[in-house]
């Protein structure tokens, strides 16, 4: 009995691999490919700026074939008789690199092909700069995170240069530190900071933590976690959101109450991703972002993430380039007045923005 039982099953299983080499061989023969597929246009890892027309078009040995279709991240976006060259619109897609790929078929046989491109925006305004005033600032300030509010500047500093995490109130006009809370510069390096309503929220660079503090007593009522963004560096307020860059090309929106993490924007500019997102600032519907290590501010649309203007601001203080870089950016809405200041500078600066 024990041998017939393991017969049938043998006999079974024979029967399972036959049907089961049936369907892969018919299979092989509906997506036998050929291999001799590539595109002519667009080049390979070509950026394209966005709103321009697609160039698609394929080499293909054979000029006998059914039907070509072409793909832009798995989404049908074209199709034709030959592989002729086809246009697709641009201006619907999303910014940064884009899979494109095509199918031809040729009677019971697919090939594919495969390529990247990179959706691009237009070049932004560019700046330059002029200085309106000056005023002194603290050269043991490691500044990470700045605003200006009813004729004061709150700033937050990190423990670089030798310096201490600190919170601070500080008189614009004298640069003098009218009130100031350190933390413990052993377990954190102090980051951006913003000012909501009678609360101010400060972040901390790699221990995926923040505070939430009040803004008159500096007093701290409550810390949050990090969720897809693993450093803190620049923090700002639009009035609705929460604001966060992490170093990257990323922007993160935080529920104001919660503090979570509820969505992001990736950044570009003509050239690709902007990275090294550094200290934030919220100015009429637009995110100022210092870029670390360059004395460039980038001004974002942080609804599509597209920076629409560049201020330059090489020459504004002479500085090294390590531990010393332009850091900090406040705005005095009334005013209209936009200050700038950097890591231990001596300086904070009025400026106006000068169109090119």
């Amino acid at each position: 009995m024990r041998f017939g039982m393991n017969k049938s099953r043998f006999n079974m299983k024979k029967t399972t691999y036959i049907l089961l080499g049936l369907v892969l061989g018919l299979s092989a023969c509906k997506t036998k490919k050929s291999g001799k597929l590539e595109f002519a246009k667009p080049d390979a890892s070509q950026s394209i700026q966005l709103g321009d027309p697609i160039q698609f078009q394929l080499k293909f040995n054979s000029p006998d074939l059914d039907s070509v279709v072409y793909y832009i991240d798995d989404k049908m976006v074209a199709s034709g008789k030959d592989t002729s060259a086809v246009q697709v619109d641009s201006k619907n897609l999303a910014l940064g690199t884009r899979n494109i790929s095509a199918k031809v078929y040729q009677g019971t046989s697919i090939d594919s092909a495969n390529a990247y491109i990179t959706i691009v925006p237009p070049a932004p305004k560019e700046y330059g700069f002029e200085i309106v005033n000056k005023f002194p600032h603290d050269t043991t300030a490691f500044t990470q995170g700045l605003q200006y509010e009813n004729g004061f500047l709150y700033e937050s500093t990190g423990s670089g240069g030798g310096t201490l995490t600190s919170l601070r109130r500080v008189d614009l006009k004298t640069g003098k530190v009218l009130q100031k809370k350190e933390f413990d510069s052993e377990k954190y390096f102090g980051e951006g900071m913003t000012i909501m309503g009678d609360k101010i929220v400060m972040l901390t660079w790699k221990n995926m933590e923040g505070f939430v503090l009040n803004k008159s007593s500096f007093e701290l009522e409550k810390t949050f976690p990090y969720k897809d963004s693993k450093e803190g560096w620049g923090l700002t307020y639009d009035g609705k959101r929460l604001i966060k860059s992490d170093g990257s090309n990323k922007l993160y929106f935080l529920d104001p109450n919660t503090q979570q993490e509820m969505s992001s924007v990736d950044v570009y500019d003509e050239n690709g991703q902007v990275n090294f997102l550094n200290e934030l600032e919220y100015i009429d519907g637009k995110v100022y972002a210092n870029v670390y290590e360059k004395d460039v501010i980038a001004i974002i649309n942080p609804e599509t993430g597209i920076v629409e203007g560049r201020i330059n601001l090489v020459g504004i203080y002479q500085h090294a380039q390590y531990d010393n870089e332009l850091n900090g950016i406040a705005y005095d809405q009334a005013g209209k007045r936009l200050f700038v200041t950097g890591k231990l500078w001596n300086t904070l600066f009025e400026i106006k923005m000068i169109a090119r």
